[in-house]
């Protein structure tokens, strides 16, 4: 049997489809039971069928913490499908992907190096590793708008000044699609026998089409974790992760099994072993389709003298490469900040994009969308630009604002700021303390504070400058932002002032 052939099978949805055929007597849970027991609301929208493939851990169907058969046959298969040595199928979002990964390479007090742009829950695995880590600063783009990808250079330094790190976390793509070279990074990790893991939620597909950057599994790295639900066919929530032999196998087998529910669904694995069947067989040409039609929208909105950037912006510092199907619209060409075009976008024209920031909009093109729908975007987009109110004294107010440098002094690890005697104090008072939380716009999810860090008027200017704009800021305890916690220095033994010392004599801040 060759690859195509196997590549076919999807071993864990036959199962499950096989399973439901049955129409067994259920003693057990799920409690609806096949769908009987749902409202009848919830039923009526999306059918019968979902509820009878809804199924708790059985001998037809495997189980997750486990797997022995279907499941395993399916993980298998993923494997080969994306070229690694191992799979593991994920139910709890590329989140527990991260923090898995970290757990698995790090001990408590050991160094990883990090882009300080990476998503909360590379910070979450920081805290319960008990890691130490190093960050790396991504630049932003002013005249893009958006942060560009850390470069080998700054990799190296790292590896350079601080030899003894354990491991080394890359993102790639970021959320813009923006790529570094990740071989060239894989490399210079291996020459140093450091793990090289990849936080590749944004690119499922990229193993799949020659006009798209390297994966990370290409590339070499050791560990990577995809959101097969953001761009290939997965369901939300649905992801997986990809490992080598050079990895310790066993250990992150159990860091899963520690860190998944014991009760996973097996609609979420399901779709995860239909999508890489999808992928694996007909990704090329699928993903063709993709492209030309994200290139399409991209030329139609530049053509309203929109900017929306391309290829032409592969060689700027920090962008290596670039998926182009995702387009990065600058809505103060379009005459109002990002914010106010998403709404228009939404309540006027039905069209809802990934996220907004305060210049510019996201916009994913997947399998999933026609040229029907490239047509009304840039319909949409001509007309918010031709027949609404300009707001031209916001725009330029927003074009003056500078992205924050984020080269903040850490002063504590994140754990030990995480789980220390804390206070609340209003958040303008808070300059100069130790942030204890993660304060973080999201969409795109990059903290702009990480327990640990030294709270700076820079970052508090810019954070209140996205709270006016109507930003969702979450991980705080207080939504409004009105107060954060912080270290409550006084109050700790002498042993803080001692941990405060030595962390910054490893890491060797600031930058």
């Amino acid at each position: 049997m060759d690859f195509y052939e196997r590549q076919l099978k999807t071993p864990l949805f036959d199962a499950v489809v096989n399973y439901a055929k049955k129409k067994k007597i259920s003693f057990h849970t799920p409690g609806h039971k096949h769908g009987d027991g749902i409202p009848k609301k919830f039923r009526e929208f999306v059918g019968a069928k979902i509820f009878d493939i809804d199924l708790t851990l059985l001998e037809e169907v495997d189980s997750l913490q486990d797997p022995k058969t279907v499941i395993k046959e399916a993980q298998k298969l993923a494997a080969e499908a994306y070229g690694a040595d191992f799979s593991f199928l994920l139910v709890n979002g590329t989140t527990i992907g991260n923090q898995a990964m970290i757990l698995a390479a790090c001990m408590p007090g050991d160094k990883i190096i990090i882009p300080r742009n990476a998503h909360k829950s590379v910070i979450a695995g920081v805290i319960l590793s008990g890691a130490i880590p190093i960050y790396m600063y991504p630049k932003f783009d002013k005249e893009l708008g958006v942060i560009t990808n850390i470069t080998p250079e700054e990799v190296l330094d790292k590896v350079h000044k601080h030899p003894d790190a354990k491991a080394i976390l890359v993102t790639n793509p970021t959320y813009n699609g923006i790529t570094t070279d990740i071989r060239e990074i894989v490399r210079i990790a291996h020459n140093h026998n450091k793990i090289i893991m990849v936080d590749e939620a944004h690119g499922p597909h990229l193993k799949f089409h020659p006009d798209l950057p390297t994966s990370a599994m290409e590339a070499g790295a050791d560990v990577c974790v995809q959101s097969s639900h953001k761009i290939i066919s997965g369901m939300t929530q649905a992801s997986m992760l990809f490992a080598r032999k050079s990895m310790d196998l066993l250990k992150l087998k159990r860091i899963l099994q520690l860190l998944h529910t014991t009760s996973p669904s097996y609609i979420l694995m399901a779709s995860l072993d239909v999508a890489r069947m999808q992928m694996a067989t007909q990704g090329r040409e699928i993903l063709s389709k993709v492209i030309a039609l994200a290139e399409e929208a991209r030329k139609g909105i530049k053509a309203q003298g929109i900017e929306c950037f391309g290829r032409e912006a592969i060689g700027r510092e920090g962008i290596f490469g670039l998926d182009v199907t995702k387009l990065n619209i600058d809505a103060t060409g379009i005459g109002d900040t990002g914010y106010e075009v998403q709404k228009l976008l939404n309540k006027k024209f039905n069209i809802q994009v990934e996220f907004a920031t305060p210049t510019g909009l996201l916009a994913i093109i997947t399998l999933g969308n026609t040229k029907n729908d490239i047509y009304k975007l840039n319909y949409a987009l001509k007309d918010i630009k031709k027949n609404y109110v300009k707001n031209e004294k916001i725009v330029n107010a927003i074009r003056s604002v500078q992205f924050p440098n984020i080269v903040s002094e850490v002063v504590l690890t994140p754990r030990d700021a995480s789980f220390s005697l804390t206070k609340k104090v209003h958040f303008k008072e808070a300059i100069g303390m130790i942030s204890a939380e993660v304060v973080c716009p999201s969409p795109p999810g990059i903290p702009l504070l990480a327990p640990g860090e030294r709270i700076t008027k820079e970052v508090y200017d810019y954070l209140v400058f996205l709270k006016d704009m109507g930003t969702i800021i979450n991980g705080q305890d207080d939504k409004n932002l009105n107060f954060i916690k912080v270290v409550h220095e006084t109050k700790h033994e002498p042993e803080l002032a001692n941990n405060i010392l030595e962390v910054s004599k490893i890491i060797g801040y600031k930058g």
